[in-house]
Order: structure tokens, then sequence, then C-alpha cells
């Protein structure tokens, strides 16, 4: 503190004018010639001025006397600063001791600071004061410090279901891109950061907390209230930051965020999902409470404690899920997004009732903000896995006719997305109510169609709207895989098993009842219509040898036996082609697999044997007819059961059943 420097005259000074003063007027008084009213007038005068010698002398008692009162309780606070131990680790008495002391020199102060500043030694003890209580505060907030980071209490997540096993943070479904062949259960939702157990814990030793008090209070009536609000501030930022680091949140810049692989940005992902509500429910919560119990008799002091402490850990958290929103809109990316965007909606209530004072609306704000960025960036994402889809091209056919693995990740894909149905329904409006079919660029023509065909039973719900859309464009997609495939036949068998996929992963799920009942009938008919397709495609060539057209002499109705024979050698060659090639395909679905040998089997073998049976007369005799008629009726129905497996074989080498 500043010396304090004064050159109005002492006390000594002023008891010698007010003698020299007596004096004279002693010495007038004496003189005889005075009136009466005179000397009445200066006996008046003379007692007066007695008066003002008693006051200044009891005035120089006083001063002395708080001087003394001064040098005690200097000595008591500047003898604690010599050593090392804190006072409230030692005992405490000592500690009251100490508050009391310091309340004392607080209250000369204010003492001293009320008298009127016309006289030097006046403002000599007032500038010793305000240095002594200085040093008093100096050490009261060390005090105040040393409480608050020795008595900080253990933060558990464990004991809030935080903790999960390594594999957890290993991804298995969003590292999947809409190019990949996706296994069946490779989509599906996160449960991490549900069922955490909400509850106050006491984030400093309870039994300090009336010490911290005493001390507050003492350094506000002090006009301290800044460094004692710093102090706190300062020491509590530290803890959430450790608290974040125990939550395996790191510092990162938006910057490091944008520029991360997806496979560490995904457990990142995760990470920042599990922390977000122990974090504020949990940890935001119990440090307003601390808040409150130091600090709540001083009105918004509080509040602003608490939000200065814990502003920039919940921006840390912010800029993160900032960046996500704003980094490259990847298919693989949607989940993770709407993951954030549900735990940051859950938790906006949180938000507000934790900052509901004018200190805190901008913590209100950006978390709004935020859900606000994530959701634009699911809508654009979406948007964005649909033009993926439209855009998936193939240059070669897919082996087998099977279900290709686009179809299997699209249809696990949105099947996914069921989870999400209400949070999407509510991103997939803007803010006027509008659906975001208008945003898109590309509306398949089908939906519309759709629309009419089943306008019974369509869901208008914006979910509903884009799976419409997405299955669609699946199908138009498909539609254009096929025409890789020369063979017709083989086309039509590619469509069948894939939508007949896509009719399976709708049947009995929720995806079931955002489609409608109309949308599986439609499909079931299609994909039907597909395998009669394929059946005639691939099979009439077959059935034609076993037709009774153009078997007969010329000019004659008896039957050409060389006719016939060349007929049935004919049928066999033409079974055995699709035998060969037809065991290669692949229809993995086990009861339309089923349904289509039972198809075949009612047709060939029926045929064949019906054949057979009307000729078997011109067959017997010395024809040696087992050169040509070599297979059974049983033998074709058994071979039939060796189609679709996936195998290619041939008849040459394989055994009679």
């Amino acid at each position: 503190m500043a010396e304090c420097k004064s050159f109005i005259p002492t006390i000594e000074g002023e008891e010698h004018v007010i003698a020299a003063a007596q004096h004279i007027v002693r010495a007038l008084g004496s003189n005889k010639n005075l009136t009466d009213d005179m000397r009445k007038i200066l006996r008046e005068l003379d007692t007066q001025l007695s008066s003002m010698t008693l006051v200044a002398a009891n005035k120089k008692m006083e001063l002395r006397e708080i001087e003394e009162h001064l040098n005690f309780i200097q000595e008591k606070v500047t003898s604690r600063e010599s050593e090392q131990s804190m006072i409230w680790e030692s005992s405490p008495k000592e500690a009251s001791e100490y508050l009391k002391v310091v309340d004392e020199v607080r209250r000369l102060t204010e003492n001293l600071g009320s008298m009127p500043l016309n006289k030097g030694e006046e403002n000599k003890l007032l500038c010793r004061a305000h240095s002594i209580l200085q040093t008093a505060m100096v050490r009261l907030e060390e005090e105040f410090s040393n409480i608050l980071i020795q008595n900080r209490q253990p933060f558990e997540p464990e004991h809030m279901s935080f903790r999960s096993s390594e594999g957890d943070i290993v991804d298995d479904v969003s590292t999947v891109s809409v190019y990949d062949n996706a296994g069946e259960d490779s989509l599906r939702r996160d449960s991490c950061s549900k069922g955490i157990e909400e509850y106050i814990i006491d984030l400093v030793n309870p039994d300090v907390i009336p010490d911290l008090k005493c001390i507050a209070d003492v350094m506000f009536m002090s006009n301290f209230d800044h460094e004692c609000r710093q102090a706190y501030i300062n020491i509590r930022k530290d803890a959430l930051d450790e608290c974040l680091f125990i939550l395996e949140m790191e510092k990162l810049s938006i910057e490091d965020v944008l520029k991360m692989e997806w496979s560490s940005l995904n457990c990142n992902i995760k990470k920042w999902m599990r922390a977000m509500k122990p974090f504020i429910r949990v940890y935001l919560a119990s440090e307003k409470r601390l808040c409150d119990q130091i600090f709540g008799e001083f009105g918004p002091v509080s509040s602003t404690c608490f939000v200065e402490t814990s502003k920039a850990s919940m921006l840390q958290l912010l800029n993160f899920s900032e960046a996500i929103a704003i980094g490259p809109r990847r298919p693989e990316k949607l989940f993770r997004l709407l993951d954030m965007y549900e735990v940051l909606a859950d938790l906006l209530p949180d938000v507000d009732a934790l900052f509901s004072d004018d200190t805190g609306s901008s913590i209100q704000f950006e978390c709004r903000e935020g859900l606000k960025r994530l959701g634009d960036s699911v809508r654009g994402t979406l948007l964005e896995f649909e033009n993926a889809v439209r855009s998936n091209t193939s240059t070669n056919p897919f082996a087998g006719g099977g279900i290709h693995p686009m179809t299997r990740y699209v249809m696990n894909f949105i099947k996914a997305l069921t989870d999400y149905s209400d949070t999407l329904n509510f991103i997939l409006k803007d803010k006027d109510g509008v659906d975001l079919e208008s945003l898109s660029p590309n509306v398949n023509p089908v939906i519309e169609e759709e629309k009419d065909t089943e306008s019974s039973s369509y869901n208008t719900c914006p979910m509903a709207h884009h799976l419409q859309s997405i299955t669609s464009i699946l199908e138009s997609n498909l539609d254009g895989k096929s025409k890789l495939y020369k063979d017709a036949s083989m086309q039509h068998f590619f469509v069948m098993n894939n939508i007949c996929y896509m009719v399976q992963k709708v049947k009995g799920s929720e995806l079931g009842a955002l489609l409608g009942d109309n949308w599986i009938r439609r499909h079931n008919w299609k994909f039907q219509q597909h395998a009669m397709s394929y059946e005639r495609a691939a099979w009439s060539s077959v059935l034609s040898f076993l037709r009774d057209e153009g078997i007969s002499d010329a000019g004659s109705n008896s039957v050409s036996k060389a006719l016939l024979k060349k007929r049935i050698r004919n049928f066999n060659l033409a079974f055995e082609e699709v035998y060969k090639s037809q065991t290669g395909w692949v229809i993995p679905d086990p009861q339309l697999r089923e349904d289509l040998r039972i198809s075949l089997s009612l047709k060939v073998v029926q045929a064949y044997r019906t054949f057979m049976g009307r000729h078997a007369s011109q067959l017997d005799g010395g024809w040696h007819s087992d050169k040509y008629i070599k297979y059974s009726a049983d033998d074709l129905q058994n071979y039939l059961l060796d189609l679709f497996e996936g195998s290619p074989r041939s008849l040459h080498n394989s055994r009679r059943r």
C-alpha cells in the first residue's frame, strides 16, 4: 500500500494553539477597565478553550489506544507470515482467532475511515490499518485456495456406469461405407450413455464448507470479494478440466477434429457421448451446489462464479460437437450425429436449469446453436446418403445374382434409422415445418407413383417419406445393375433376390410400420413377378423340347423315332447347361429358394414325366434307349434341389441319386 503523507498540523500542535489562546483570554480578563459584558464573554471563551483542551487530550489518548491495538493486531497478522504451515491445518481454535483478529482490523479500518481526514495521525493509522488488512486478505486468499485444493473429493465416473470395456471403443459400424459388404447386423445403435445414475456429489469435503464460507464472508465484508471469487474460479476451473480428463475428453480445436481420420473421430464421439451426461447432470450440478453453499448469501455472485467456472469446459464440449457438425457429411457419420443430437437435446433442460440467470444465457444460446448445427448436419448427411445410393455404379455384374452388398447395407442402414424415428421426424422439418423433400434435388418419381398406389396407408411423416425415397432410389439402382447381366433370366433373378431381401427386412420390423402394408404387398408382387419372368426366360427353351409339335413324320401323324430321339437328346443338353450355370447362382432366402424349386419341379419334372409317359411305346424296343434317356423324372427332381446353392456343378461328374 502506498505510504500516506500529510502536512496537516499534529494534535500536539493543536494543544499549543489552544493553550496560547487560553493564556491570551485570561490576560485580557485581568484588565480592570473591562465592562461586565466583556468580562462575561471572556469567561465563556475561557471555558470553551478549557473544554477544547480536554477533548484534544482525550482524542490523543484514544488514538494512542488505537495505535497500540493496531500494533497488537499487526503482530498477530504478521506472525503467521513466517510460518510454513497453513492456519486452517493447525487447529480450529487458531483459525477462529485469526478470523477474529482480521475482523478487528476491518472494523478499525472502517472506524478510522469514518473520521474527518484532516489530521496526519489519523491518516497514518488508516494507512497502517489498510496495509495490515491487505496482508490478512492475501493470507486468507491463500488459506481459502488451500482448503479448496486439499479437500477436493475424487470424481469416480465408474460409479455412474461410465466405464465400459475396451471393445466398446472400437467401432464396428460406422467405418463401413455404402460401397462395402456390410453384414446383417453391422448397423446397430449404441447404448452408451444410457442409464446413467443422476445424483449430486460432494466435490469438496463437506466438513470444510463452513470454513470456506467464513473466509468468504470476511473477504466480502472487507471489499476483497473480487480476489475471493477469482481464487475460487481459478481452482474450480482446474478441477473441471481434471474431470474432463478423467472422462477422456481431450482439448481439441475444431481444426484438430476436422483433420482426424474417421476411426479416431468415431472413438472421440463415443467418449463425448459418454462424458456429457455425467459431466452436466452430476459434475456441473454438484459444482453449482458448491457455489451456492459458499456464495449463496451474496446474491448473484454464486451464479456468476458458477458460470465463470464452467464456461470454458462447456465450450470445449460444444466446440467438439460443432466440429463434428461442420465436418464432411459422410453417410457413416449419420448415426453418430443422431446420437449426439439426442444426447444434447436430452440435456437442454438440465443446461437451462443450471444456467438460468442472465449470466448463463450465453451457454444456453450456444447449446441451442450446437443442437441446430447438428440437426442441419443430419439433414445434409441424409441427403448425401441418398445421393451415394443413387450414384453407386458397377462395371461388372454381381457374381451369382444374389443380394448385392449395397442392398444389404442400405436396408440395414434404414432399419437402424428406425431407432431414431421421433428424432428424425423432428429434424426433417425445418423451422417453418417444411419437409426436407423440398430440399432434395432429385426426388425419384417412383415415390409419387407409390403415394398414389398406396394412398390408403401411406405414412406422411417426414421419415417415412425419406425411407420411401431411399428404397425407390435403391430399386432404380438395382435395375441398372441388373442390366450388366447379358442373360435376361439372370437379370430377373438378381432383381428378384434383392427385392425379396428388401421385403424381408421390412416385414416384422419398425420399417413395416413406416413404409406400410401396401408397400410390403406391392414389393411382394414385384419380386414374384421377377421370379415368374426368370422361369420363363431360363426354362422356356428347356421345356420347348418336351412339346409334341415337330416330332411327327412329314405327311403323317405318327411320331418320328429319329425326331423323338433328337428331341430327348436336346432336352438333356439344355437341362445340363441350365444345371451347370444355375447351381452357381444363389438364392440366400431359404423360403424363396424352396418355393422356386417347387415351382420349377412342377413345371419341368411334370412336363418331362408327361412327355416320356406319352411316348413310352415309341421308345420301347431295340433302340438302346438308355443311351439317350439319361435321366428319370426322379433324377430331375433331385437335380433341381442342387440349384441356387452358389456352387457350380456339372452333371457329367454327378452321381445318380
